[in-house]
């Protein structure tokens, strides 16, 4: 659910059936410009006529006069009683402004003069020429106010679109400074509280202590305490920072400010600097308030580590100007900055001090219990059978978000509706689960019987490989039917609830991941593309477990993770490098040669299990201990674990079933 919109009381309606519009007043006006200049034409070219004409016109004696305009035409007025003769019966009579009868160009003056000078020897009635100078006003005032109007009008028209809905002309331009902050005052209803957000127990108590602070300040105020200046949520991307912030618009009673850390970029020189400052200006007028920033890392970033310039100077000064604003507010006017980010790392070391964002409040991916609580929150709103229980979802989950949940039920009600179910069961989520984990279902893509085999052996490897393994996840489910883009089958396990990993577990995971293409070696003796993944999973555990955990006895007690980081360069020496390759690859192989050892000792139950996926394509946890029996270590607590090569866990002797495992 989106926070709405804030609607002003005060703005404008749109006038029923399309009001006055100014832009009418500017289409009047340049329509009379063009009736003025048609009206009063000084060159109207009426009836053009030749000279031959003029001159038998001349010698009829029916010429009142002739004026010559600017050496260029002749305007020829008749006499009145002209006008009574057949041979002028389409004159132009001069009427109140004079338009001449008939006209003719020239050509070069002087020889029009000799021309007439000439005629007038032939004729008894003598032709005199009257000269003139004649400017046309209209043409030059209309040759120099219609661009200009026009570059005004589509400056206008420009400017009204950037202002944009109720925006007068140009507004944009000159409130470009401004802040863009939507602001949510007490009285208005945002339609999320706390009840709405679930499995942030921890966070919420931080939150609504903050709100607490405005409500009645005076409870702390009398005990000597200030209250905080900024808050900043930092989690993952989709466990409810946002949403968090959303619950104290609804809560809190006090005018309520939401802005993106982006809406402070801009391609002009100091906007950023002047939004900052005209948002907590609004917010003193306010106080007490609470101003929210979302992904405050677009501003935020740690200066001076960045060669770029240009644009970066600028979010550096909006960042300034930010650090600021922050000091200048005293606490005890009861302005309180909230922010949200999921990269803490990157953000200014000045942002993160103590008096400005003094408390920060992590919000990490949920456990066990907050899941649950998160989809009895979502499924509320679903028509559920007697069979779905949040708690077993929540078991379903391991390591999901907040979003993925919302999704992972909104995923479950679509498919009960194409499915024509009258309400949703356990086999809806676990098809949207894996539609969300492996990608859509391609039921029509064919492949061949020969790659089918290769597939089926190289996804029961892997199940073999995580059903014997003390660390491994619990397996769920094995398929061989294409999901997603170039995901052929997959095993699903069930990662275990746990905060540390131990080395064993780490190795374990190799192992198993390794398993499919030690399948292929075993019974193909040959590899193929179908393992890309699996290596590139391996390779990251593990140069993680060398380079960064410390967990190679050549490498030692060493992390270059955040060095690396910080400096964006390797913080080690060549030789230390070729040291972690070395290690890395050793690593990878012992687990390759321990897979294909288990697979090899387990060849008969990995052929049950490649055999029954070509005939099925899907095996559940159910199906591959009714085909191989019950994993030895999964599902016994008091288990102990699998000895790795050079490694002593028990002084017990072990079993028979940890001998043959062993390697």
């Amino acid at each position: 659910m989106e926070i709405p919109e804030n609607n002003n009381k005060g703005s404008k309606q749109p006038t029923p059936g399309g009001g006055f519009n100014s832009y009418w007043i500017y289409g009047i006006i340049f329509l009379i410009f063009i009736g003025v200049n048609l009206f009063f034409m000084v060159n109207p070219a009426q009836q053009p006529i030749s000279f031959n004409k003029f001159e038998s016109m001349a010698a009829a004696g029916d010429i009142e006069k002739v004026e010559v305009v600017n050496n260029k035409i002749a305007n020829i007025y008749l006499k009145e009683q002209a006008f009574s003769k057949e041979a002028y019966k389409d004159a132009e009579r001069p009427g109140l402004i004079g338009k001449p009868s008939y006209t003719f160009n020239i050509g070069p003056a002087e020889n029009f003069a000799d021309k007439v000078d000439k005629m007038n020897e032939r004729i008894p009635s003598k032709v005199d020429l009257v000269y003139q100078e004649k400017q046309n006003w209209m043409n030059t005032i209309l040759g120099l106010v219609l661009p200009l109007a026009l570059i005004v009008f589509v400056w206008m028209y420009i400017m009204r679109k950037m202002g944009g809905g109720n925006a007068g002309p140009g507004a944009q331009i000159f409130n470009i400074g401004k802040s863009k902050a939507m602001l949510f005052e007490k009285d208005q209803n945002t339609h999320i509280t706390f009840a709405d957000v679930a499995g942030l127990e921890e966070a919420k108590e931080e939150v609504m202590e903050v709100v607490d602070f405005l409500k009645n300040p005076k409870k702390y105020t009398a005990l000597g305490g200030k209250i905080p200046k900024g808050v900043l949520l930092v989690g993952p991307p989709g466990t409810g920072k946002t949403l968090l912030a959303k619950a104290v618009a609804g809560e809190a009673a006090v005018p309520f400010f939401t802005i993106s850390g982006s809406d402070f970029v801009e391609m002009f020189v100091g906007v950023g600097a002047s939004r900052v400052r005209d948002l907590f200006r609004q917010a003193r007028e306010k106080a007490p308030c609470i101003v929210f920033i979302d992904e405050i890392d677009a501003v935020g970033r740690a200066r001076g580590k960045s060669l770029i310039q240009g644009g970066n100077d600028e979010r550096e000064n909006t960042l300034n100007q930010l650090l600021v604003e922050m000091d200048g507010f005293s606490s005890d006017k009861g302005v309180i900055l909230m922010a949200a980010t999921n990269r803490p790392d990157i953000l200014d070391n000045a942002l993160l001090r103590p008096g400005r964002f003094d408390r920060q409040i992590s919000i990490d991916l949920p456990d066990l219990v907050g899941r649950e609580q998160i989809f009895k929150v979502h499924l509320k709103k679903l028509k559920l059978s007697p069979s779905v229980t949040p708690k077993e979802l929540a078991e379903m989950t391991p390591g999901f978000a907040g979003a993925d949940i919302a999704n992972i039920c909104n995923e479950a009600a679509l498919v009960a509706a194409r499915r024509n179910k009258t309400a949703i069961d356990i086999d809806d989520f676990n098809y949207a689960l894996d539609r969300v984990i492996g990608g859509l279902e391609k039921k029509n893509k064919i492949i061949a019987p020969e790659e089918k085999e290769i597939i089926a052996y190289h996804e029961a490897g892997h199940a073999i490989c995580g059903w014997y393994l003390r660390h491994a996840s619990p397996l769920v489910k094995v398929t061989i039917v294409p999901r997603g883009v170039g995901t052929l089958g997959y095993a699903q396990y069930l990662p275990k609830e746990e905060y540390i990993t131990r080395t064993e577990a780490l190795l374990d995971r190799i192992c198993m991941t390794m398993g499919g293409r030690a399948a292929e070696k075993i019974i193909f003796d040959k590899i193929s593309t179908g393992a890309q993944s699996d290596l590139d999973q391996v390779t990251k555990i593990a140069y993680s477990m060398v380079s960064t955990f410390g967990m190679n006895k050549r490498v030692g007690n060493v992390s270059f993770y955040g060095m690396s980081q910080e400096n964006f360069s390797r913080p080690f020496s060549e030789e230390t490098a070729k040291l972690m390759d070395e290690e890395v690859r050793e690593l990878i192989d012992e687990q390759y040669k321990r897979a294909q050892q288990l697979l090899t000792d387990k060849h008969h139950e990995l052929d049950i299990l490649a055999g029954e996926l070509l005939k099925k394509e899907l095996l559940l946890k159910s199906d591959v201990e009714r085909l191989i029996g019950p994993s030895p270590f999964h599902f016994d607590k008091h288990a102990e674990p699998i000895p790795h090569s050079g490694q002593h866990v028990s002084d017990e002797k072990p079993t028979e079933e940890e001998k043959k495992l062993e390697n």
